[in-house]
């Protein structure tokens, strides 16, 4: 017996090195019923041949020039099918064969707006970026006590509701986390579905990671979550950098990792530099 269509957007731009795995990983999915809607900002590494050959129901091409997340998140949600509409970055890798199940059915409950994965980092992710995932998706993930947290990586939408009001199109960075923040201030719930596993992870230079918290920061501000305190330089750069060195050496230590914690420093001071500018510049 057949189970409801499920839709998966999937935004790939070069990527091949994660598709060899990842698309294997979605065909062995025990959730068969699914259709799955390619989005590439132009691959030339030989991305557009993979993804082809997994005969997407859809598959778009747009430039590097063109690429606005909420326009491609909202172009995906409109060329779906089903009311349930799962997101899965092209380098990040279901782990094991019940990655989509638990996200749709969590979403068979309409005050759930919005689902997320547990995500796990690569076997080559530096120490200071390992830290980050087990503080927001471990086993005791500290982002449960936050504020707010969600992850587009991998993740899922109910299409009634994104239909009431789509992703903010002015912005470049954080769309996920002014959506679902949005969503929650209407009433319905973001749930964390740990049942659902995808790898993946990033190591960012110093440069790159000052580059993602200036636009993350600066798309925070431009919607309204930044308090007055949070601009200034004392809470965000110099007890922000402590805070986070004090995660990462513990982190280090727990992992045998210490020597990399140096490195550490060089990132978390880059990402809150980035980070105050970003906070001042909207």
């Amino acid at each position: 017996m057949s189970e409801p269509l499920i839709s998966i957007v999937m935004r790939s731009y070069n990527e091949a090195w994660a598709l060899h795995e990842t698309l294997p990983a979605l065909a062995a999915q025990n959730y068969r019923d699914f259709e799955l809607i390619v989005i590439d900002s132009g691959s030339t590494d030989g991305s557009q041949d993979l993804l082809r050959a997994a005969k997407p129901a859809h598959f778009i091409q747009i430039t590097p020039q063109e690429y606005n997340p909420s326009r491609v998140m909202n172009h995906g949600m409109r060329l779906s099918q089903s009311e349930r509409v799962l997101f899965l970055n092209a380098d990040a890798t279901p782990q094991g064969p019940n990655w989509l199940r638990p996200l749709a059915e969590a979403l068979l409950d309409e005050k759930v707006a919005a689902c997320f994965s547990r995500q796990i980092p690569r076997p080559d992710c530096e120490a200071v970026f390992a830290c980050d995932y087990d503080r927001c998706f471990g086993p005791q993930r500290e982002s449960a006590k936050w504020d707010h947290f969600f992850s587009m990586v991998s993740s899922g939408l109910r299409k009634d509701v994104w239909a009431l009001r789509g992703f903010r199109e002015d912005l470049q960075y954080a769309e996920d986390d002014e959506y679902t923040r949005w969503c929650k201030a209407r009433g319905y719930k973001i749930h964390y579905i740990p049942d659902s596993v995808a790898m993946h992870s990033h190591n960012y230079t110093p440069a790159q990671a000052r580059k993602r918290a200036h636009g993350d920061a600066k798309a925070f501000a431009q919607a309204g979550s930044v308090s007055a305190e949070d601009r200034r330089w004392l809470k965000t750069v110099l007890l922000g950098v402590l805070s986070d060195a004090r995660h990462d050496l513990r982190w280090c230590a727990r992992h045998k990792r210490l020597p990399e914690f140096l490195h550490a420093l060089r990132i978390r001071w880059n990402q809150r530099l980035g980070k105050f500018a970003g906070f001042q510049s909207a």
